[in-house]
């Protein structure tokens, strides 16, 4: 081989590898699929809306099901995963078995993209860009989802059980667990305004209602829909005033002792959050700006990107 081919190969070896490592240290980016497929963005709320029309309830879902995929290993689409004869996934964790939803819609929107882009979107990426829809769709605000992520091939049932905060948590325990997802304590209270659009079990507020110095009004209202015994999965809105609209009527619930779960009331109980509690009761526009904001770096959790992970061809299997 003479010294032109040999430069050459040289050459080419160089791009390649430069062409590897930028691959596998990919940033996220909202043109990420710009020309791979440009439908993308209409697919996924022209579905999120139907099911949303059809369900209200269904927006505050997925986003639920987006912050319990991030919180354990990252936004990688884990929280999607079946068991199977060989592989435990994620979702008959503690924390998720009796709380998720949402996993027929995703089937659904996925199917629509892949009717369009086949082989082309992660469902990791499926479910943030949904998650997005279902805040606007409910009212609440916008903002560019970075894009690039990849689908995981495992899943950690430990991890679920350990990292996603409980809702008998303590506001010391919140925020260890936010910090350990690099997300501040003021990240984490405006995420929690998630809790907006949320309903939440029976079996996950009793022990607020029933042993927690509440509002006695509020407490009364909720003993009738949550016996001492029974009645695990009747629900109630975690907003009682506008549970189907994405507004600060969770932060004026707050403020008023009507917090329906323990680790909702930490946040507004005499201690560092109350402040960023007060401004997201009185302005919808400081909230809005901060969810956004806050929403974007927990998608940004250990995403999977290049040549790691896959893009899986239904959600919830691994190819």
């Amino acid at each position: 081989m003479g010294f032109s081919s040999t430069y050459f190969f040289y050459v080419i070896s160089l791009i390649w590898l430069l062409t590897f490592v930028s691959n596998t240290n990919a940033q996220l980016t909202p043109t990420f699929y710009a020309r791979t497929c440009p439908k993308l963005h209409s697919i996924v709320r022209a579905t999120m809306a139907k099911a949303i029309a059809n369900d209200p309830r269904m927006g505050a879902s997925i986003l639920r099901l987006h912050f319990h995929d991030c919180f354990v290993n990252g936004c990688d689409a884990s929280v999607l995963l079946e068991d199977t004869p060989t592989f435990q996934g994620e979702k008959n964790s503690y924390a998720n078995q009796n709380s998720l939803r949402g996993f027929k819609l995703m089937d659904n929107i996925k199917r629509n993209v892949e009717s369009i882009c086949k082989n082309t979107v992660s469902c990791a990426d499926i479910l943030t860009l949904a998650a997005r829809e279902a805040v606007v769709l409910l009212g609440g605000p916008t903002w560019k989802v970075p894009l690039g992520r990849r689908d995981s091939r495992t899943a950690s049932i430990s991890a679920a059980n350990t990292n996603l905060p409980p809702p008998t948590a303590d506001l010391a325990t919140l925020i260890s667990l936010f910090a350990a997802k690099n997300l501040s304590p003021r990240d984490m209270t405006a995420l929690s305004g998630a809790h907006t659009i949320g309903w939440a079990r029976c079996a996950t507020f009793r022990s607020h209602v029933y042993n927690d110095n509440a509002n006695a009004t509020f407490v009364a209202s909720k003993r009738s829909i949550c016996p001492p015994i029974g009645g695990d999965d009747n629900v109630a809105p975690l907003d009682m005033i506008t549970p189907n609209r994405f507004d600060n009527g969770y932060f004026k619930s707050l403020m008023a002792q009507q917090g329906l779960l323990h680790s909702d009331q930490v946040l507004y109980s005499g201690g560092s959050q109350d402040p960023w509690v007060r401004l997201y009761s009185k302005s919808n526009r400081a909230l809005s700006k901060d969810f956004a904001a806050a929403m974007v770096k927990m998608g940004n959790i250990s995403p999977l990107t290049g040549f790691n992970g896959e893009i899986r061809r239904h959600c919830r299997f691994v190819n």
